[in-house]
């Protein structure tokens, strides 16, 4: 089964910074895109920041000039490097990846979750 593990969450000043990293691994035959996403109290979760397979990305406008999405394709692992962090970025973070697998004679794509990481930022 495919799990995906996340770290790096904490409690940061604001203005510092935090690495986020997930790990996927499993019985995994190719990650497609990858991202993180958000859940402040009483909001709906958001997206942050993707990346497809051969690497464009993408990310939601609070977030732009301050976050950096990576991957390591070799470790089957994202990242989200997150400077210049404002109280506003404080939230739970999930990991999602689009992944193949095979099933039998059989290929299936499906999201995956991690299990969200907290960070806080305090003023």
């Amino acid at each position: 089964q495919v799990q995906l593990v996340e770290d790096g969450g904490g409690l940061v000043q604001a203005g510092g910074s935090l690495r986020l990293s997930c790990a996927a691994s499993g019985s995994i035959f190719s990650i497609n895109t990858m991202g993180w996403y958000r859940q402040a109290p009483g909001k709906q979760r958001e997206m942050v920041a993707r990346i497809s397979s051969n690497e464009p990305t993408d990310y939601t406008d609070s977030v732009k000039g301050r976050f950096t999405i990576s991957r390591d394709n070799a470790k089957n692992t994202v990242y989200l490097q997150m400077t210049s962090l404002k109280p506003e970025d404080t939230a739970v973070y999930y990991c999602n990846a689009r992944i193949m697998t095979k099933e039998g004679s059989r290929f299936l794509e499906r999201a995956y979750w991690g299990q969200g990481t907290q960070v806080t930022v305090s003023s």
